[in-house]
């Protein structure tokens, strides 16, 4: 069955898609929206949101075994991980279906099914019963990524698993292996390790949070290693032997391949984005190393055709992928847009502790041959931070010696995710060093390091 043409067609719901979908339609356009498996995507279904319901869920056992520091009483603490696991899908399902609601509150025309991009803005869209096709003068490819696996170390879903096994587990672990110490491999990391699991991290770069500053990395290692994790730097897996209740690791590390034995592994070794079968080849539009070559406003090179999100150009982030779906859908309504400026987007690791950051590490201000200003303020040195029982985290900051320009922000701490916003709209304005020290923060807060971190950089710290 055709479909009369519509303003937009967008292939893929998740935060990317929808939200350029909903912003399309405030826009006046007429938008159709196509999904082969949720909406909300990953990031709702199967990433960002279920994660953090289970971190929270072992962030409260943490504080509940910590009860005696607050002069609380706490016995028989223990954890139910099927009732764990339930919540986390739940607080999925009730966001899952309220993009849905959205979705018909915007008048967006869903389609639920597979993509296929044909010539003269076509796409045909195959359902469990039938194939449409469906035209628009504009089309938004937000199809994301998925799991990427290696060689020797895919997934079987009960010894091996990827995200989506680890946020719905068959058993909780006894003797967990992580490879890749990204994100969403740390964040596996923390939640099974505090739940009781003896965890081992293999990172094959330098440093675990290769993306992070060195010395924020450096902190968290000694937090982890503290908690009883074990970390493998500089280390690779080779391969991995299954057999009845274990998985053998071979672990080349320091020259040598050492084994150990597990009963499950995790690997978190990156994403590939989800280009196959949407027929871009055809069109022309360029992929490289699975994912869609754009310029700063998103356009593929090829006349009204636009990627947006984890299947373009990096940081795969969720936030930037919805910033990106607004953009495009003002830019095709005729507004004027703003490029999206990938330095300025902060990133957020869920781990105990936390960590976030935004624009360049200290290494890579040095790089680009700059003279700086480095800002540190601890933790212990806080009062909110103390009371809070929480005493341990840094927070860093980066500046322009010469304009005074803030470089970059690095935190690790509690609550840091929360904080690192107020750096991010402080690049966002172009503050300097100058318009941050006259800021008045709000005592007594975590944000008074926010401060004391760009007073420190200038030689001015108040309580440290």
């Amino acid at each position: 069955m055709a479909e009369s043409p519509f303003d937009l067609i967008v292939i893929g719901a998740g935060p990317g898609g929808y939200v350029c979908a909903i912003r399309a339609a405030q826009n006046g356009l007429n938008v159709a929206i196509v999904e082969r498996e949720h909406l909300g995507g990953i990031c709702l279904n199967w990433g960002c949101i279920p994660t953090k319901a289970l971190l929270r869920s072992s962030e409260i056992f943490h504080l509940m075994e910590r009860a005696g520091e607050f002069g609380l009483k706490a016995d028989g603490i223990g954890y139910d991980l099927d009732a764990v696991v339930k919540r986390s899908r739940g607080v999925a399902g009730q966001l899952s279906g309220g993009i849905g609601h959205l979705m018909k509150k915007n008048k967006i025309k869903v389609f639920m099914g597979e993509a296929t991009l044909k010539k003269g803005g076509k796409v045909s869209v195959k359902t469990e019963k039938s194939t449409d096709e469906i035209a628009a003068k504009n089309i938004v490819i937000a199809t994301g990524a998925r799991a990427r696996e290696l060689p020797g170390l895919e997934a079987d879903g009960d010894q091996v698993w990827t995200y989506k096994h680890a946020l719905q587990p068959p058993r909780m672990p006894k003797k967990l292996l992580v490879i890749g110490s990204g994100a969403v491999g740390i964040e596996f990391a923390s939640f099974y390790n505090t739940l009781g699991a003896e965890t081992t991290v293999v990172e094959v770069m330098e440093r675990i949070l290769p993306v992070e500053d060195a010395e924020i990395a450096a902190l968290a290692k000694k937090q982890f290693v503290k908690q009883g994790m074990k970390i493998l730097e500089g280390a690779m897996v080779k391969k991995l032997d299954r057999a009845k209740g274990k998985v053998t690791a071979h672990i080349a590390v320091s020259g040598k391949v050492e084994k150990q034995d597990f009963d499950t592994v995790i690997s978190a070794v990156g994403i590939v984005g989800n280009t196959e079968g949407l027929g871009m080849d055809e069109l022309g539009i360029k992929v490289d190393r699975s994912h869609v070559v754009t310029d700063e406003f998103c356009r593929t090179g090829v006349e009204g055709i636009y990627a947006i999100g984890d299947i373009a150009a990096p940081p795969w982030l969720a936030h930037k992928a919805s910033h990106e779906g607004v953009m495009v859908a003002d830019l095709i309504a005729g507004k004027h847009a703003h490029p999206v400026k990938p330095d300025s987007i902060a990133g957020c690791t869920y781990c105990q502790p936390q960590i976030a950051s935004v624009g360049m590490t200290e290494a890579q201000a040095k790089e680009k041959g700059l003279k700086i200003n480095v800002g540190r303020f601890p933790f212990i040195g806080n009062g909110k931070a103390i009371a809070l029982g929480e005493p341990d985290g840094l927070i860093k900051t980066i500046f322009d010696a010469k304009t005074g320009e803030l470089l970059g922000a690095h935190m690790i701490g509690a609550e840091v995710t929360e904080l690192i916003q107020g750096y991010v709209i402080g690049r966002q304005l172009e503050t300097t060093e100058e318009d941050l020290m006259h800021t008045v923060f709000p005592h007594p807060t975590l944000s008074e390091m926010m401060h004391e971190s760009v007073l420190d950089a200038y030689g001015g710290a108040i309580h440290w």
